[in-house]
């Protein structure tokens, strides 16, 4: 366990940690389409548009989105986990999820939703995580311990996935 639930990660770490993302999942920032996706999705891996979350006056779909992904990174990582927050050219975390998020705990460092730049989280060993992708409007769910606790539930909230295992998927 950290010694503050949220820490920046030092220069050194951020570098080291986003060296292996690239390389692990071949990442390619872009906003053109023809190179979507940005990263080789895992072969354990599920796909969803944020498309229905369009028309949610609301935020309720939103909300239970954040939630579901949020608990799903929770649970895998257990009670005195942590995971990394990643925001693509910006300051990103090692953070302890069992102490944000909740009643005089400070909020979560990042939202699952890509709200403008790719968002990231990651177990520290990148056996499961999360990929928002602001301009191709998706969210990646990947690593069979996070797919198992929270697509069934992300499928209730975005409708059935557009890729599994970085292919796309076909009708329901």
């Amino acid at each position: 366990m950290i010694e503050n639930p949220v820490v920046v990660l030092p220069e050194a770490e951020y570098r080291r940690v986003w060296d292996r993302f690239y390389e692990d999942f071949s990442f390619r920032p872009s906003t053109n389409p023809i190179k979507w996706p940005a990263i080789e999705e895992p072969v354990a891996s599920v796909t969803w548009s944020l498309a229905a979350l369009d028309d949610d006056p609301g935020d309720e779909r939103l909300d239970r989105l954040v939630a579901v992904v949020e608990q799903g990174l929770s649970s895998c990582v257990g009670p005195s986990g942590t995971l990394f927050a990643l925001d693509w050219q910006h300051t990103s975390y090692c953070f302890a999820p069992q102490e944000v998020g909740g009643p005089g705990q400070p909020a979560w460092p990042l939202s699952p939703y890509p709200d403008g730049d790719y968002f990231i989280f990651l177990a520290e060993d990148f056996r499961f995580g999360s990929f928002g992708h602001p301009w191709e409007g998706s969210l990646c769910l990947f690593g069979e311990e996070l797919l198992d606790v929270a697509a069934t539930e992300v499928d209730k909230v975005l409708g059935p996935p557009i890729r599994r295992s970085g292919r796309a998927a076909g009708p329901a």
